[in-house]
Order: structure tokens, then sequence, then C-alpha cells
């Protein structure tokens, strides 16, 4: 039985690490220690307020595993951020490097807080102050933040600068997703929606669909969807017939034109509220009605828990490629696997994004910056191996890509853990 958490993303976590080490024969101690977060540090981020006052704000990190690397995870600034969404994230993390057969662990991070409430300055405060708190157990050997929901390349520009105040020296591998004159890598706003976007052309193969004649719905036309959206639009000649933000959802069933709605976001603070009077062929609907369209290929990559219990048996897509994190609860995605469904899973389709993290990390550990098209290269063959790895594990064993995706991914850290023995 799955333990009850609070965080659906976490329940479905475990019950994906059972099901998988079942599979794979491994005994109940090593499936708590594959469980088990290594550490949990919560932290208090007191900051001086503009008005003078002080507010104290609460901040985590989880270290899952740094059994194949260093541990590797975002930080978020939510007003929502718990500590249990924050461990369910730095799993997924570790199954997601795991996956794609990159040299890291899983991480992750966050403040409880609603950044639309802060002045630019009280941000950088909260930020410097949090990344000194995290100095103990972060580093570039150690554990690598990124940014994540409502942090951007500011954010770790002053994570980094305040890292290096601390130690005296400059370290452009501390985080990842720094501003290109810091140290950032070229394709990396990209990569996650690039990720997407690749999973989606490798799925359609498997199922003998031309991807330049499937309709695509995206919910969520954000750092991820977007990118996925124009690149499947773009390169891939599919229809975007659906899109969706935070203040509605927009349907054409003769598609969209991606850069005419990226120019509207652009210019409307990054939302399409309105679309559809500058576009008199959208067809305002709500997010819940997006992911019911008929179409062939659909792509939640907003926020987590939107496909259900109460939905998935309405979900018309043949293929969903998970953009977001945990956007399919455990009893959603027991529907769509009986319905068979093809699903590729989020610790697969969205990993380009720690890819490409990885990548920034090499460069920074050699002082060094690759072309757009080596990046780009480099994350086409890792998304290919780590598709074809899973779908032949799927096929050998008859079972969804979800589960072999798992299977996978908790093999190749059981192995490192069994191979490193237990200290002392």
């Amino acid at each position: 039985m799955t333990e009850a958490y609070r965080d659906p993303m976490l329940a479905m976590a475990d019950m994906q690490l059972k099901k998988a080490a079942e599979r794979l024969g491994l005994d109940e101690g090593m499936q708590a220690w594959l469980r088990t977060p290594e550490r949990k540090l919560e932290v208090a981020v007191p900051i001086r307020m503009d008005d003078g006052s002080i507010r104290v704000f609460t901040g985590y990190r989880v270290q899952h595993s740094t059994a194949r690397g260093p541990a590797k995870g975002g930080i978020r600034y939510h007003v929502k951020v718990t500590a249990e969404e924050v461990q369910a994230l730095a799993t997924l993390m570790t199954w997601k490097c795991s996956v794609v057969n990159i040299p890291f662990g899983g991480a992750k991070g966050g403040i409880a807080v609603n950044v639309k409430e802060l002045s630019r300055g009280e941000l950088e405060r909260l930020t410097r102050r949090y990344a000194a708190s995290l100095i103990p157990i972060i580093g570039s050997r150690r554990d690598i933040p990124a940014p994540d929901v409502d942090t951007d390349a500011q954010i770790m520009a002053w994570f980094d600068d305040t890292v290096a105040m601390i130690h005296g020296y400059a370290d452009p591998a501390v985080v990842t997703g720094k501003p290109l004159d810091l140290g950032g890598s070229l394709g990396r706003n990209e990569a996650t929606g690039r990720g997407v976007a690749q999973c989606t052309e490798f799925a359609c193969a498997k199922m003998g669909l031309d991807p330049s004649k499937i309709t695509v719905a995206v919910q969520g036309y954000g750092k991820v969807g977007r990118y996925a959206a124009e690149i499947l639009h773009d390169e891939y000649g599919s229809k975007i017939v659906a899109v969706s933000d935070v203040t509605g959802a927009w349907y054409n069933p003769d598609g969209f034109d991606t850069a005419d709605l990226s120019a509207y976001a652009d210019a409307h603070g990054g939302l399409l509220a309105g679309y559809e009077s500058h576009n008199p062929k959208a067809q305002l609907i709500t997010n819940e009605a997006l992911l019911t369209l008929d179409v062939d290929v659909l792509s939640p990559s907003a926020i987590e828990a939107q496909i259900t219990g109460r939905n998935a048996a309405d979900v018309k897509a043949k293929l969903i490629v998970e953009g977001a994190n945990g956007p399919v609860t455990v009893e959603g995605d027991e529907i769509l696997t009986r319905r068979g469904v093809m699903a590729v899973p989020d610790i697969l389709a969205n990993a380009g994004g720690v890819t490409v993290s990885y990548f920034e990390w090499v460069q920074g550990l050699q002082f060094n910056r690759w072309s757009l098209e080596e990046v780009r290269s480099r994350l086409y063959t890792i998304m290919h191996d780590a598709f074809e790895k899973v779908w032949s594990v799927a096929q050998d064993h008859k079972i969804s890509l979800r589960e072999a995706a798992f299977v996978v991914a908790v093999e190749r850290v059981a192995e490192a853990l069994q191979t490193r023995g237990l200290f002392p």
C-alpha cells in the first residue's frame, strides 16, 4: 500500500518506486534506502522589507540522492511550497537524472512566498539570505540549484554572487540557469520544451504518426509549453490547435501561429488574457475543456495533478507527453493505462531541462562555452537514447512507458547504491 501523502506527486513517486522495486526484486531495505531522502533542510529566511519591517519566510532544500553524482534540482518561489512538495520534486529529480543517464542525483528547493508581492530589492534580499542559509550543503560538487517556478536567470545570478562573496572565489558551476554572460548555457531556456517536442517525435514514430500531420493541445503556455509548441509548430510542422495559461484556454481547429501567440504574450506580461479579441478564430475555453479535446497529442505542461480520476476517462488524445511535473495523479494514471493511452512520463519527457543544466555544469567546470548547435545535438542524442531504452523495457515486460521509465531509473540508482555499499 502507498503511504497516505498529502502531495499527489509524492504518492505517485512512491507508488512507481514500489512497482519498479517489485519488478526488479529489490528487498524492503533497499526500497527504504531508495525512498528516503539523504538530507532535508528547513531554514528561516528573515529579510528587511522596503518599509523597514522584518518578515520571516520559510525555505526548504531536500537532497534525495547523491548515489550517482551531485544532487541537482531547481528552486521555486511559490506561496504553496511545502516540505512534502519539495521532497516529491527532489525524488522525481533523482529518477529523471537516472532515466536519461546523467551523473546527478535529485534535489529541490523552495520558499513559500508570493513573489508578486515583493519589490525587486526585497526579492534580491530574499534570494541572498536563502542562498547564504544553504551554503553548508550546496556547491558545484555537492548540490547544484537551478531556476524553477517563479525563479529565473536573475535569481540564479544573485544566488551565484552570494556564494562567490562568501567563498571568496568565482565558481560558475555552483548553479545553472544563469545569464549567458555569467556562464549560462546556450539553449537552456528552450531545453525542457525541446525535450518534450523530441519525445513527441519519438513516440509518434512508434505509433506510426507523422509529426507534420498531428494536432496538439498544450496546457500551459509558459517556460515549457511555449517552447514545446513553438518547436513542434516551426520545426515539425505540427498543428497547435489549443493552448492555455492561468488566464484561460484557447482553441482553434485550424491551428494557431505560435509566433503570433508568443508575440501577444510578450506584449501582455507573458499572458494570453484577451487573445480571443486579438484573434477572432481563437475560441475561449477552459483549461479543463482543453484536457478533453479530440486531438492526437496532449501535453500537460502547466502544474501537477491535472489529469485525475475525475477526468482521465474523458481524455481523447492518443498520446500524452508530460511537460509538467506530476500532471497525472495515481488514479488518473490507472485509468489511462487501462484505456491503453500512451503517456510519455514527466521523468523522461521533461528531462531536457536538467540535461542541458548538466551541459551548463560541465561547461562551468571547464570554464568553456559550447555552441547552440552542439547543445541541441547532444540533447537530441541523450533524449533519443533514453526514450529507446525505456521503450525497449516497456516492450520486453509489456508495461507502460511510465512503469518502464521508473524500472530503468530505479535499477540504475539501486546498482549505484549496491556498488558503493554502506559506510562505515
